[in-house]
């Protein structure tokens, strides 16, 4: 079973807790809480779009524009010498930081 849903392009976490035997999760991405929670995979499911559908609505009838999640731009936090070692890299490829760093992310989760 996956940990991770996706609607509408928000990405959902999956959780189980044992002594409530009940999942639950929230959307992840947003500063926005947008949580839900079923007793089988597919309530929750159910229930995850909901709160995205509700989350929207909510959005619209309030006149606000909805949070993108993953924008693509964030912080990474490295030492100082991984940063020095890619910095030398990409300038070596003639290349940007940035390009270095989206390239090897591009290679990761390909797989």
């Amino acid at each position: 079973m996956s940990s991770v849903m996706e609607y509408k392009n928000y990405l959902g976490s999956v959780e189980f807790s044992e002594a409530d035997r009940l999942f639950y999760g929230k959307v992840q991405g947003v500063n926005a809480l947008i949580s839900y929670e079923g007793k089988t995979a597919e309530e929750l499911l159910n229930d995850f779009h909901e709160a995205v559908d509700d989350y929207l609505s909510l959005c619209r009838a309030e006149g606000k524009e909805p949070e993108s999640a993953y924008a693509g731009s964030f912080n990474v936090h490295i030492s100082p010498e991984l940063h020095r070692q890619a910095a030398a890299c990409a300038l070596s490829k003639s290349i940007s930081l940035n390009s270095l760093v989206e390239t090897a992310l591009r290679e990761s989760v390909a797989y």
